[in-house]
């Protein structure tokens, strides 16, 4: 048993190619409180964000667009060698009580990625967090700092990258900075 958890964690660690990756399971953390999807609907530019193998590429930005039956519209683009790839998908409140923690789907047949909406103020900023379990023995943390516009204050930045670090949100060491 011992060697299959530790192949299995090598496995996982390879296949992490520099994302956060953590023993145990993931936290839990608060999120925005009186969270209003149709105030945070629009577009948003990555400014920050922990290293994600699924995004590559610069000027990442995310365009969420609300339905009629409630669901919400996402396509998310970036710049990769000369070229803007794409990618929709839709996203579904979870629980009404609980409208911060959203869960978003690409493809179909592969489970939902959680996504975490941490605090924002809706105008200028937003603090998002992801993380998914493997096996019950380790967890990937995903994170981004978006702004609705392509560049954010150091303050700003700073305030989140705290706010994450308090709720030990993923390694703030590893965040990668955006081109545009």
């Amino acid at each position: 048993f011992g060697l299959k958890v530790v192949f299995v964690l090598l496995l996982a660690a390879a296949a992490a190619d520099g994302q956060s990756f953590h023993l145990g399971l993931c936290p839990g953390p608060s999120v925005q409180e009186d969270f209003n999807v149709t105030q945070y609907m629009g577009t948003w530019y990555e400014i920050e964000k922990l290293p994600a193998a699924f995004e590559r590429g610069k000027c990442i930005q995310a365009t969420y667009t609300l339905l009629r039956d409630g669901t919400v519209s996402v396509r998310n683009a970036e710049l990769s060698n000369g070229k803007i790839n794409s990618i929709e998908g839709v996203a579904r409140v979870k629980n009404s009580s609980l409208p911060a923690i959203l869960d978003v789907s690409f493809f179909k047949g592969v489970p939902d990625a959680p996504y975490w909406v941490l605090s924002t103020d809706y105008r200028s900023y937003a603090l998002v967090y992801s993380c998914s379990n493997y096996f019950g023995l380790f967890h990937i943390d995903f994170a981004w700092i978006l702004a609705r516009t392509r560049t954010l204050t150091d303050d700003i930045i700073s305030q989140q990258r705290d706010r994450l670090a308090a709720g030990q949100q993923g390694d703030l060491q590893n965040h990668t900075p955006i081109d545009y």
